[in-house]
């Protein structure tokens, strides 16, 4: 069973920088597909950022050239590093793993708050 750990959420001003990270366990975060989630209340889930095997990483609009995903292979862990912050990035984000061959997101993260404001 494939267990996902989301860590480094917090407050931060708008501008400001955050790292988080997610730390698997069960599986490695190379033989899934990897994405980054996120929901502010009243919104619905959705996708931010993903990395495939061989393929570069896909981005929302709204954070492309400010979020940048990407995989430490020797911690076993995703990381979604974060730059400009805005008010509009506040939610809760959640890792997540794709099965590749069931075409689904088949674990998923407990989340980790992100809160910019001023």
């Amino acid at each position: 069973q494939v267990q996902l750990v989301e860590s480094g959420g917090g407050l931060v001003q708008p501008g400001d920088s955050l790292r988080i990270s997610c730390a698997a366990s069960g599986g490695a975060v190379t033989d899934f597909h990897m994405g980054w989630f996120r929901q502010a209340p009243g919104k619905e889930r959705e996708v931010v950022a993903a990395i495939a095997a061989r393929t570069a990483p896909y981005y929302i609009d709204s954070v492309k050239g400010r979020f940048t995903m990407s995989r430490d292979i020797a911690k076993n862990t995703v990381l979604l590093q974060m730059n400009d912050l805005k008010v509009e990035d506040s939610a809760v984000y959640y890792c997540a793993a794709m099965i590749r061959s069931e075409n689904r997101w088949a674990y998923w993260g407990q989340g980790t708050q992100v809160t910019v404001s001023s």
